[in-house]
């Protein structure tokens, strides 16, 4: 699989090239805030101004060795070290239904989803790279490549490496099986000593945290489309039912700025792609508008499936735009819980997360407050259903598994 990364690297005997020509007598400074060198009268160099230049070479030659060199002294820099002077926490990982999913825009996925959280904990950005097989992922931490790895790799062949992992689950393999998840998913890392694997262990294991990680794992539940029934009838739906809409999807995924498929996959979930769906409650068409979105949405005929599809997609984007401050990776969830229950009740789940002190931009988050509240309000298990529905999907259409 190939690889994009758009990282600065210096050779080794660059980086040698540099710190023989500080030891040098020279009559040029090094100007740390314009990166100009400038020429300046000699000067008698002392013990202590030896010394201090020793310390800055060795500054220098740390900064400037690339990932698969950081070291000095013989001892490996350890990874957390270069997390945060990077101020980015390095990911191989191989995509896969428990690690990742990253198709047409859409990068997300359980294994993901706790690195994201991790790495904000962290303070620091996530840079994810994708890999083949689990061994190259390994390979990649092993290497310097990466700072962590996110695989379902067996525990033999990182031994073979060397390798010391984590896994997410922390013993509770039970909560990833029921949901289809593999049991195995872990971090690993270049040592067991090295602190950004020490703390690893200890945000994944934290027993609040682990509650959250199986809240998450319900949500990336892969056993929706596992039963014969389901896949049938979901492949006969696409087979039968799809080709006679598919252009209006695709229409008006570009006038509002979707990814087609993702309609699709909400079409499925509101009505089976059935035009002429009718709810007790009054809802209608392929996307079961109500009567007042319709208008709001400039819908006149609601079994129209053109004008559904468009009254669809137009409300869509307007609870894309409602919950623009939510990072692009988590907003479309958010949407698609705005598009089922509103987006006041959404927002209003957020301030109660934010009075909390909890992240209240995390999907995660919101997530686990629906499972935790939904017995008292069963919208909150209707908006659960909803956006994990959707989401398995889009997931299934997109990697062509029906």
């Amino acid at each position: 699989m190939q690889r994009i990364t758009y990282r600065v690297k210096v050779s080794a005997q660059g980086a040698k090239r540099r710190i023989s020509c500080l030891l040098r007598p020279s009559k040029r400074l090094l100007n740390t805030k314009s990166n100009l060198v400038t020429f300046v009268n000699p000067v008698t160099s002392s013990r202590f101004a030896r010394t201090k230049k020793l310390a800055q070479v060795s500054s220098i030659a740390l900064l400037s060795l690339p990932a698969e060199s950081f070291t000095t002294m013989g001892a490996q820099v350890p990874a957390y070290d270069h997390v945060m002077l990077e101020n980015t926490l390095t990911i191989a990982a191989v995509p896969g239904d428990s690690t990742y999913f990253a198709t047409d825009g859409f990068q997300h996925g359980f294994g993901y989803d706790l690195v994201r959280t991790y790495a904000d904990e962290l303070g620091v950005d996530v840079d994810l790279k994708a890999y083949a097989t689990e061994e190259a992922a390994l390979k990649a931490v092993k290497s310097g490549n990466a700072d962590m790895a996110l695989t379902t790799a067996s525990t033999q062949l990182k031994s073979q490496l060397n390798l010391s992992s984590v896994n997410v689950s922390c013993g509770y393999d039970a909560s990833l099986t029921k949901n289809g998840l593999h049991p195995k998913v872990s971090w690993t890392f270049n040592s067991a000593n090295d602190p950004l694997s020490q703390k690893a262990s200890y945000f994944l294991c934290d027993s609040i945290k682990l509650q959250n990680t199986q809240k998450l794992a319900a949500f990336y539940n892969q056993n929706l489309l596992k039963d014969a029934y389901s896949q049938d009838h979901f492949q006969k739906t696409l087979t039968e039912k799809l080709p006679d809409y598919q252009s209006s999807f695709e229409e008006q995924a570009r006038n509002y700025n979707h990814d087609w498929e993702l309609l699709v996959a909400m079409g499925y979930q509101e009505s089976h792609l059935d035009a002429n769906a009718v709810s007790p409650t009054g809802v209608r068409g392929i996307m079961m508008l109500t009567n007042n979105t319709a208008k709001a949405m400039g819908v006149s005929n609601r079994v129209d499936p053109y004008e559904s599809i468009g009254g669809g997609a137009r409300y869509l984007e307007q609870m894309k735009s409602d919950f623009a401050d939510v990072p692009k990776t988590d907003r479309i969830w958010f949407a698609l819980a705005g598009y089922n229950m509103g987006p006041n009740a959404v927002k209003s789940i957020q301030r109660k997360l934010r009075a909390q002190g909890i992240d209240d931009k995390s999907w995660a988050n919101v997530y686990a407050y629906l499972a935790e509240n939904r017995a008292s309000n069963s919208r909150y298990g209707q908006a659960m259903h909803y956006v994990s529905n959707i989401r398995s999907y889009l997931e299934t259409i997109k990697t062509q598994t029906v």
